[in-house]
């Protein structure tokens, strides 16, 4: 089981830590026998534009406050350290960059199940024009 709480606003913290305690209504089930990637993975799959954070991380509200702006309201979901080694990398990490420890942004966001990067990235993406047609096309913003 694990634990669903309100951190503050539209952001919700979810422990992603194995307990045996007994369901209750402020609980989310998850599979006991599932990992941390393959839980991140599931996360990613299931919402459209998901955010990835570590607890408390200012770039987490930046990127938040850039998407209710837009009209999406992303999924956040905060994470352990040990868990953000689990998130997949950015599409641009290349083969050469594997030599180099690769620690993955914190805050990441997904949008339709393919990691945008962290806030540079979805800043970029914005500035560029190509955001809100990706949202679009996930089917989180109407015109």
């Amino acid at each position: 089981m694990q634990g669903l709480r309100s951190c503050s606003n539209d952001i919700f913290s979810l422990d992603l830590s194995i307990t045996s305690a007994t369901p209750s209504a402020s609980s989310l089930s998850i599979d006991v026998a599932e990992s941390a990637e393959d839980r991140i993975r599931r996360l990613i799959s299931e919402h459209p534009v998901i955010i990835f954070s570590r607890s408390s991380c200012c770039m987490c509200h930046v990127m938040k406050r850039l998407l209710v702006n837009i009209g999406v309201h992303p999924t956040v979901i905060e994470l352990d350290d040990d868990e953000i080694a689990a998130l997949p990398p950015p599409p641009h990490d290349t083969e050469a960059d594997s030599d180099s420890p690769r620690t993955p942004p914190a805050p990441s966001v997904f949008i339709g199940g393919t990691c945008v990067g962290g806030l540079e990235s979805l800043v970029a993406l914005h500035l560029s024009g190509h955001l809100a047609p990706k949202l679009r096309e996930v089917g989180v913003l109407w015109e």
